[in-house]
């Protein structure tokens, strides 16, 4: 009897689940819900905005966690999250742990931003040669850096760069780390001599309380592994290519369901999501249509 007991509970159990699940996917739309996306913490202010003005259209709530591009990432390997957004594509090899699962990640660029390096406004030379950063993370000696600051070790902009350098581990004399893009344009505004590496992003759009920073940092223009020509993260240069640090940006979902990964995704890659990038300085992926309309002057003086 109680063996029956017990086996009667278990299903009892696991059909609330069933239902909670179900009742879950049914109450979530492309356009009303509730959902947690995790974002790459270096792309936060465009994400923001997004999601700001796609609460106010539809009757949807999305809880956005910031949090480094490894830890993004382990969220949906770990089925803690099934959206995220990161300034990287997903590799075969992720992919395939995915399909193994028997899910088909719906994946939409969007943006093109740009990894941005920064220094103390006292600094009066406004140049740097990307090869002279790769060759401080590699260790050598003779280059003009000083000292790098990123904003987590397990950032994109780490892993990025770390790419770029060909090495597996950065040096542990003259680099330093916070947990937010902020904490390194105060320590750079606070400290000359040092270069900070930032989404740029976080320059274009700056909460109201990092204005007076942003004013004691500059922007450096960057030369790239090729060519001669120093370049700077405008909307301009990373459109035509110039600017050698551009990185595109991704909105992976794993729902497995018509949910608001789906729409929010549609939305962002969508006519108003594309003029949302636009305004903040990124490049969209789509240049947003623009109307004219056009009048008859000799009519309009009558």
């Amino acid at each position: 009897m109680k063996k029956l007991s017990i086996l009667f509970l278990s299903l009892a159990v696991l059909v609330a689940v069933f239902y909670s699940c179900n009742k879950s996917n049914k109450e979530e739309t492309i356009l009303k819900g509730n959902a947690t996306i995790y974002v790459d913490e270096t792309l936060t202010p465009i994400v923001e905005d997004q999601v700001a003005v796609f609460e106010s259209e539809y009757d949807a709530k999305i809880n956005l966690v910031s949090k480094s591009e490894a830890e993004t990432l382990n969220t949906l390997f770990k089925k803690t999250s099934t959206i995220a957004i990161l300034s990287r594509n997903l590799t075969p090899e992720e992919i395939k742990i995915f399909k193994q699962r028997k899910i088909n990640p719906k994946i939409t660029p969007f943006a093109t931003d740009a990894i941005a390096f920064i220094s103390n406004a006292s600094n009066k030379d406004s140049l740097v040669a990307l090869q002279d950063v790769l060759h401080f993370m590699q260790g050598k000696t003779g280059t003009k850096i000083k000292g790098l600051v990123f904003d987590n070790l397990n950032s994109s902009t780490v892993r990025y760069l770390s790419d770029l350098a060909g090495i597996k581990s950065i040096p542990e004399n003259g680099v330093f780390s916070f947990k937010t893009n902020d904490e390194v344009i105060k320590h750079v505004a606070s400290n000359d001599g040092l270069i900070g590496v930032v989404g740029v992003n976080w320059l274009s759009q700056p909460k109201p309380a990092m204005v007076d920073f942003i004013e004691k940092v500059r922007i450096l223009s960057v030369k790239g592994l090729k060519g001669n020509g120093y370049f700077y993260p405008s909307q301009n240069d990373i459109a035509e290519k110039k600017y050698p640090l551009a990185r595109d940006l991704y909105i992976i979902n794993c729902q497995g369901f018509s949910g608001l990964g789906m729409g929010f995704a549609s939305f962002v890659g969508g006519d108003i999501g594309q003029r949302i990038v636009l305004k903040s300085g990124l490049l969209p992926v789509r240049i947003p249509t623009r109307k004219f309309t056009i009048t008859n002057s000799q009519k309009d003086e009558k």
